[in-house]
């Protein structure tokens, strides 16, 4: 029977059976399983799937809706392998809020998913290098489709600039042709790609607002996407332009002093993106947005090191990885 005849496939799939005190004490086994796709889903051979943080934390309980047991994961690439008319041999990429967390994931030899969750991969990207594409490239999109998509002339200022979601946000801004300003915590230079130079300020020696109003003549930032949260607040706040937006997606610590009076009379906006809320089709259509830009070249693909890169039976040591903080992008290769 070819793999398109096929109506289930036996998958062999990472399991986590209960949730963990930390990822050290993560006990995560392979088992196999057999997948059954329904009518408008498709069955995917996955070639290289991504580790999140969202991955680990919600294996360790962080969040209380995770089911278990179940397969981790939320970002894939592979080849669909049944599924319905023109489908089969299509190789995609894609990512979820719900995969892995709510239901079964992308940590396996085999995916099921609906056929609107996918994007097409690009030619030039390796299965590696799109596999690594989906949450902070989501995360970054949803924040400025959310906040106002940055236009030519604007300012946007992104705090913790090296992280995963903060390459993509530059990316993303300069490929839209915004001048972008990047915070670090230490002294280090801008490590990701751009479509123009980023300009950086340490945090720990030069105070952030003080610079962006030195930078800008005065006015601030168009938009802030702030990618570490209560740390940056202030300094953001005290950043933003004349109705300037401030994008949140994480934080640490979770109540922070908040100056109403500066918030209404600089007419700012404050979103949220939680990328877990959005589903698989949802998450699909938002990649989609980008694929003009990795069909150019004006965004590129994380590099993936060969030294992050795991067997599933190796799972374990890719999850302690990533909640170790490592700022490369791990991937699971079945």
């Amino acid at each position: 029977m070819s793999p398109a005849d096929a109506k289930s496939v036996e998958a062999r799939c990472v399991r986590l059976a209960s949730k963990a005190e930390n990822a050290a004490a993560l006990a995560p086994v392979v088992e196999r399983l057999t997948l059954k796709r329904g009518p408008n889903d498709l069955l995917i051979e996955v070639k290289a799937a991504a580790v999140n943080p969202s991955d680990v934390k919600a294996a360790t309980g962080l969040m209380p809706y995770a089911v278990f047991p179940r397969t981790p994961g939320r970002d894939y690439a592979g080849v669909v392998i049944e599924g319905p008319a023109g489908t089969v041999g299509r190789e995609v990429f894609g990512s979820s809020g719900d995969l892995g967390i709510r239901r079964d994931g992308t940590h396996a030899s085999h995916l099921v998913v609906e056929a609107d969750a996918v994007v097409e991969k690009p030619k030039t990207v390796s299965w590696e290098e799109a596999a690594g594409i989906g949450v902070p490239f989501v995360t970054a999109m949803e924040g400025f489709r959310r906040a106002g998509v940055p236009k030519s002339g604007e300012t946007v200022l992104v705090m913790g600039v090296n992280g995963k979601v903060g390459q993509a946000a530059v990316q993303i801004a300069t490929w839209q042709g915004a001048r972008v300003i990047g915070v670090v915590r230490k002294a280090e230079a801008y490590e990701g790609h751009s479509n123009a130079p980023v300009e950086v300020i340490d945090a720990s020696a030069i105070d952030v607002a003080t610079r962006v109003r030195e930078l800008t003549g005065g006015k601030g930032a168009d938009i802030v996407f702030n990618t570490v949260g209560d740390p940056y607040f202030q300094a953001a706040h005290k950043s933003l332009a004349l109705r300037g937006r401030q994008i949140l997606i994480a934080a640490v610590d979770r109540i922070v002093q908040f100056n109403i009076l500066e918030f209404y009379r600089g007419q700012h906006t404050y979103v949220g993106i939680d990328t877990l809320g959005l589903s698989s089709a949802a998450t699909g259509a938002v990649l989609r947005d980008l694929g003009p830009g990795f069909a150019s070249g004006h965004l590129k693909p994380f590099l993936i090191k060969a030294s992050a890169v795991y067997p599933l039976e190796r799972a374990k040591e890719a999850y302690v990885a990533v909640a170790g903080s490592s700022r490369d992008r791990v991937i699971l290769k079945p």
